[in-house]
């Protein structure tokens, strides 16, 4: 340990916080890694492009083209990366082999045997999602289709993410958050609201027929405030989804970019915490609308990260990041996304919370406020240098250049 770290400790035991403890407690905490900033959510069961209210702008070279080219990009981002993860996956980066090809209602385990091989030789856990965008049968709506064919399809799609999920879920052993978000709404106003609604309940009732272990696979639901194409009206409100997984007993999803812009996640967690057993979260960073910009260490990415250790829940907490950018280095927008919600929870574990929540109780409003503005310039980058440390991991911009090298080494040559 050096002397600028001991300097550190020696601060923050002051104010009665273990660095030890919390060194060892940000190691362990699992944040989930979106597969689908690698190669531009386009995956690899279709050919076209994005669809469903779904938009990434930019054309940096080295996009991930293969299975195996996004596997290498993960892995180059994740060892510039300290702490433990997941592996998010959706469901259209099912990976065929010898010609075989089938729809996404009859994927099944085999076609993501290489993502587990892949997971379980780095000691991570799975997560999924359904994708109901992208797909011919998504033009329109999805789960609450009034075309029965089209809302069957989907129906049995999301059923078969149910058993490729708990197939994750035995191979790993670790839990698999399987998170059902659709795209359906209109862009002008619509002459129906409740039908569409109608017909996503009952297909989500459909879908809960599937049999499943709920200690292994944990089903959640995601809403959206908008999308492109359809900004007067979402069929998966935040009214919906968080009513329907409370009588479902299922998980509640929120994406931090899925709200109206003045609406903050961070508020809304204490809420649902109160209410649920467990929480699931989607960490990104909307500019002006739900434009899933690379996280960055800033208040509102803070101020979740505050609220999830502040609960003294954490470990209730499903963690992921949910952002896609290909006008920047896309392993560069990984690295940075994911060090910086890491940041983020490490200012969280090295705050005082419980002395804090004691002067709010006592309403000494004035100490508070003087603790929470001092609490800004405590030594955080001195504890964040040995956690790099300790984890293999470089703890300055210097990572940077290794992104760099890999960019001319091997980005730059795919074509």
């Amino acid at each position: 340990m050096n002397c600028i770290y001991e300097a550190a400790k020696k601060r923050y035991a002051e104010i009665g916080i273990d660095t030890e403890a919390v060194l060892a407690k940000l190691a362990k905490a699992e944040v989930s890694v979106h597969c689908w900033q690698g190669d531009d959510v386009l995956g690899y069961d279709s050919v076209g492009g994005l669809s469903g209210g779904i938009q990434t702008t930019g054309n940096y070279p080295g996009r991930a083209r293969t299975p195996e080219e996004l596997m290498a990009d993960l892995d180059k981002a994740l060892s510039l990366v300290p702490g433990a993860h997941k592996l998010n996956l959706h469901a259209s980066y099912a990976i065929f082999e010898n010609g075989e090809h089938v729809d996404r209602d009859a994927i099944e385990p085999k076609h993501f045997a290489k993502w587990v091989a892949y997971a379980k030789e780095r000691g991570m856990g799975i997560d999924f999602n359904p994708t109901c965008f992208s797909h011919p049968k998504a033009k329109t709506l999805t789960l609450s289709s009034p075309d029965e064919e089209i809302r069957t399809f989907w129906v049995n799609h999301v059923k078969a993410c149910i058993r490729i999920s708990e197939y994750f879920a035995n191979e790993t052993g670790k839990p698999c958050v399987m998170n059902i978000w659709i795209p359906d709404g209109f862009k002008d106003t619509p002459a129906d609201r409740v039908g569409p609604r109608a017909r996503f309940k009952k297909s989500l009732d459909e879908i809960l027929t599937q049999p499943y272990d709920r200690e292994k696979v944990y089903v959640t639901l995601e809403s959206k405030v908008f999308g492109i194409g359809v900004e007067s009206y979402t069929v998966g409100s935040a009214e919906f989804t968080l009513g329907y997984a409370a009588a479902n007993g299922l998980v509640p999803l929120m994406d931090n970019g899925h709200y109206h812009p003045t609406e903050v996640v961070s508020d809304k967690i204490s809420a649902l915490l109160v209410l649920n057993k467990k929480l699931a979260l989607h960490v990104t960073r909307g500019v002006r609308w739900d434009s899933d910009h690379v996280v960055r260490l800033d208040d509102e990415t803070k101020e979740i990260a505050k609220e999830i250790v502040a609960s003294g829940r954490m470990d209730d907490i499903a963690m992921a990041l949910d952002f896609f950018d290909a006008s920047i280095n896309r392993v560069a927008a990984w690295v940075v996304g994911l060090r910086s919600f890491r940041k983020a929870l490490l200012s969280a574990l090295l705050t005082p919370h419980a002395d804090l929540a004691k002067l709010q109780d006592a309403e000494e409003f004035t100490k508070l406020m003087v603790l929470q503005e001092e609490l800004k310039t405590m030594p955080m980058g001195a504890v964040w240098d040995e956690f790099c440390a300790r984890e293999g991991v470089i703890a300055n911009e210097g990572y940077f250049d290794v992104i760099d090298a890999y960019e001319k080494d091997v980005l730059l040559k795919r074509v």
